[in-house]
């Protein structure tokens, strides 16, 4: 590896001396035992003792042959004459010629580089505003170092991501030193499961980017208070934070944050077992953090916490309170008599079993800009506090309810009827509560501002249960069903009937769902229909095909995934009245073969993502011919 002549190494190599101050170095005062012993060499020799033996001078022909090299320096020397090289690029091209030099460079601080005013690359602009990810076995130093000189070139770091893995710790603190010395403007710092980042890498982070405004610390064993309090001191601008299973992180660090981060909008907190009361009430109670944005999540935390929660959070929009098991029901209503969350648009509460009825009719009516809320895995919550819920708030928009299992029809047809003018979206997820054992509930009134209805695998409803929701909800125009098995045809006809307008259809692994409904869909609702999802209804024939072809022109997103369609229902679609299909999934239909692809051809002039995986009679041939011809689409094979 001779990169440079004889004449030049030792000019670079004198070049570099002059500006050393290490110790062991020539002094003016030993100039007199320099000699020379050709035109090209110097050689100092420093007084000693006279040899004991005294022999004939052997020189070996191998040794004499060998040219001289940078890489026979030290790495002290290697460093003086690198960071004299004034280009940026340049910098980068010398750090493909070895490891050592892409090492040395690496953990170079831009501050130490000799400029050249004159050069085009100190106009560069480090803004920052490249990103990259790194995972599983590409997490190595090397790679991280090679990313830190490498985008100084190109206007400097801003977003990085390394996600490791168990299996292969590439990542160590070496590499992250790399990253802060070179990369000094990073701003989004993420790193999941990595298992060898200990406190000193963090700690270069913090010395060396000031600009840091979000961090993600997740499952880092060997990151503690020690490191996240110094990031808190020396980077002020950060607003975002996540901590996600750091065992050795706790109230400590999360009090350097509410005192030094005054710019922190967001910070979710995950499974730290250290993190307690005292942490969460030094965050809320604050006066220098402002927080918007609040998420708790396996936490050992009390109902101190949540109280606190209620009393400081004026300013938190969007609070996610899960798994918390120490915490009770008065925690929950008196955070919303506390009456403190005023701006307060989105709540979810998961695995919660202290959110009980009195305190979901208090966060209704003690809480009036709620706009979202969202019940997970609750087994307290039951109609009643459903129904006084919905009664009491005002500004609801959107309702989740998922796995949620004493809440029946009853109080979902009550809850909905006495609703407000505003609720748009109501999802329901495996409530099982929810059945087809019906009896009718006089004056219910319709929610008429209701345009989302979501039902996903909820076992227990049927037709009964549907076409009472079908009169209830007149205006809906999504209408999502997933894994109803128990539902037919006849549970859905009457919402062809009195649902105005119907945008988006989803009946997907509805088993026993036929063409019939199809038909009578495209039929009623073709011209205002935009997205279809038929997904699992494997009854679906070429027969609903023909109907989306002759009915729907405004249809871009078809899903026929696992249905009975044949090539035959492929040409008819590449004949129909669509004139901007841009998604068609036909994933695991077997009966569809060689003989579809001019109509897919036909199909591909707008089509933006074509799916055919699994569909065993096209072969490999036909799907590359495709692919040539519809080389706009993206197709999944």
């Amino acid at each position: 590896m001779h990169l440079v002549s004889k004449i030049g190494f030792f000019l670079l190599l004198k070049k570099a001396l002059e500006g050393m101050t290490m110790p062991g170095l020539l002094k003016r005062k030993d100039a007199a035992l320099v000699f020379s012993i050709n035109s090209q060499f110097d050689v100092f020799s420093p007084p000693r003792k006279q040899s004991r033996i005294v022999g004939p001078l052997s020189v070996r022909r191998k040794d004499r042959d060998i040219r001289p090299s940078l890489d026979m320096l030290p790495d002290e020397c290697l460093y003086e004459i690198l960071r004299r090289i004034p280009s940026v690029r340049e910098r980068s091209i010398s750090a493909c010629v070895s490891k050592r030099w892409l090492t040395i460079l690496s953990c170079t601080r831009l501050t130490e580089f000799f400029w050249n005013t004159k050069s085009e690359e100190n106009e560069v602009d480090f803004d920052g505003y490249l990103s990259r990810r790194v995972e599983s076995k590409k997490s190595a130093n090397v790679r991280l170092a090679a990313i830190a000189v490498g985008t100084s070139s190109r206007g400097g770091l801003g977003k990085l991501s390394i996600r490791g893995s168990n299996a292969f710790p590439g990542v160590s603190d070496h590499g992250l030193t790399a990253i802060a010395r070179g990369c000094p403007f990073l701003k989004h710092l993420s790193m999941w499961s990595i298992l060898s980042i200990t406190d000193n890498g963090l700690l270069e982070i913090a010395r060396e980017c000031h600009s840091l405004e979000k961090l993600e610390l997740c499952q880092l064993p060997c990151i503690s208070d020690n490191s996240l309090s110094v990031i808190a001191e020396k980077c002020p601008n950060l607003c975002t934070l996540t901590i996600e299973s750091c065992p050795n992180i706790g109230d400590r660090s999360l009090q350097a944050v509410a005192k030094f981060c005054s710019n922190l909008k967001s910070i979710t907190i995950i499974d730290c077992p250290n993190v307690g009361d005292r942490g969460i009430f030094s965050l809320l109670a604050s006066s220098t953090v402002v927080l918007s944005n609040l998420k708790l999540q396996s936490l050992n935390i009390t109902d101190y916490s949540v109280a606190v929660i209620g009393y400081y959070g004026k300013a938190i929009t969007i609070l996610s309170l899960s798994d918390l098991p120490n915490v009770r029901q008065r925690s929950f209503w008196a955070m919303a008599k506390a009456k403190g969350l005023l701006s307060l648009s989105s709540l979810t509460i998961t695995s919660c079993d202290g959110m009980g009825d009195l305190s979901l009719e208090a966060v209704g009516r003690d809480i009036p800009s709620l706009k979202h809320l969202s019940l997970g895995k609750n087994s307290s919550v039951s109609d009643i506090g459903l129904v006084a819920f919905f009664k009491a708030s005002s500004a609801l928009q959107s309702l989740h309810l998922d796995d949620c299992g004493r809440i029946t029809e009853t109080g979902i047809l009550m809850a909905l009827s006495s609703s407000h003018s505003k609720l748009k979206s109501v999802t329901l997820s495996k409530c099982n509560g929810i059945k087809d054992t019906f009896t009718e509930i006089p004056f219910l009134a319709p929610c008429k501002s209701l345009r989302c209805l979501s039902i996903r695998n909820c076992l227990l409803i049927g037709n009964t249960t549907l076409n009472v929701l079908a009169k209830l909800c007149p205006q809906v125009h999504r209408l999502d069903l997933n894994g109803l098995c128990k539902v037919t045809d006849d549970g859905l006809f009457s919402f062809m009937e009195s649902c105005a307008t119907l945008s988006k259809f989803t009946i997907s692994n509805c088993t026993n769902l036929s063409d019939e409904l199809i038909t009578t869909l495209c039929t009623v609702h073709g011209k205002t229909l935009k997205m279809l999802n038929f997904e699992g209804c494997h009854k679906i024939t070429d027969t609903s095909l023909v109907a989306v072809a002759e009915n729907c022109p405004l249809l871009s997103d078809l899903d026929l995934s696992k249905c009975s369609i044949t090539d035959s229902g492929i040409t008819a679609l590449s004949n129909g009245v669509q004139q901007n299909l841009e998604v068609l999934s036909l994933s695991g239909c077997p009966m569809i073969s060689n003989g579809s692809l001019p109509a897919l051809q036909k199909l591909g002039k707008t089509l933006l993502g074509l799916n055919l995986q699994n569909c065993s009679s096209i072969s490999t041939g036909s799907i590359e011919l495709l692919s040539e011809n519809i080389w706009k689409c993206d197709l999944l094979y």
